[in-house]
């Protein structure tokens, strides 16, 4: 236990340097949640015999991974960032890799914007292609929880969006303070769970759509609970009654706007 304790230690963020440019470990891994997401749903479209080509695949991806990359990075420049006027006053600093010259990479993304990303690129992709949106976000809803799973493995290897103080023998010591591996906490909460839970019923869902919205409301809660146990953000702190966290109030928005829809879908469903 005391290797685990002082994991930190023994590793460093940066997994090797090409040409004087630093690869970190987040960065392989959100590599492989991008490649595990895509053949996650190749697979599922195979077994299941779904309507969709494996080409139409490949390109929606890309449609829908500009829409995460954008939305993730201005989702956090507008929920998270205290310097939100500065990078809509100065646009081409909100992807700029240097500081100082000096090659830092792209740091703070926000998954809540990565949805609102996802959810348009994926709404001009079949105004595009004219595709079913429903059934096409429901092999997504089975995608994405196992390479969400791997970004969040990334923020672990990164040391960051670190976890709240602990007194638990199992947590790990963050400049020599004990705290709780809650980037691990959300990879099975909010990737490894919801995904054998969504591909379980996957055969029984009463409608187009639904395992995108249960994906909502799922992930809306993995997240509200996980959040107890992650360190706030330090630019923002606890922003309602004392306890409530900005992840969870997107959390709760996110379940209400997801229940709306199940309650919609179903209604329509019935008329």
């Amino acid at each position: 236990m005391n290797y685990w304790n002082h994991i930190y230690q023994h590793f460093s963020p940066i997994a090797f340097s090409l040409f004087g440019i630093n690869v970190h470990w987040y960065g392989i891994m959100y590599v492989l949640a991008l490649l595990s997401a895509l053949y996650t749903a190749k697979w599922i479209v195979k077994k299941d015999q779904l309507p969709i080509s494996q080409s139409e695949l490949d390109n929606y991806f890309i449609w829908v991974e500009i829409g995460v990359i954008l939305g993730a990075r201005l989702g956090y420049i507008i929920f998270y960032d205290p310097h939100t006027s500065f990078y809509f006053t100065h646009p081409w600093q909100i992807f700029n890799p240097f500081m100082d010259g000096k090659f830092v990479g792209i740091s703070g993304m926000s998954y809540h914007g990565a949805v609102i990303g996802f959810l348009i690129g994926s709404y001009l992709y079949v105004k595009k292609y004219k595709v079913n949106f429903w059934s096409l976000l429901d092999i997504v809803a089975i995608a994405v929880p196992l390479g969400y799973t791997f970004g969040r493995i990334g923020n672990f290897l990164n040391q960051r969006l670190i976890g709240r103080v602990t007194s638990e023998p199992w947590g790990i010591y963050i400049d020599g303070t004990l705290r709780y591996p809650s980037q691990l906490f959300e990879a099975f909460l909010e990737g490894i769970l919801i995904f054998i839970i969504l591909f379980l019923y996957r055969k029984h869902k009463k409608f187009d759509g639904e395992l995108i919205i249960l994906y909502g409301i799922l992930y809306g809660i993995a997240r509200f609970i996980a959040e107890f146990y992650r360190q706030p953000d330090i630019q923002l702190g606890f922003i309602c009654c004392g306890w409530m966290t900005m992840g969870q109030a997107l959390s709760i928005i996110m379940v209400v706007i997801s229940a709306i829809f199940y309650i919609w879908k179903s209604k329509s469903i019935k008329n």
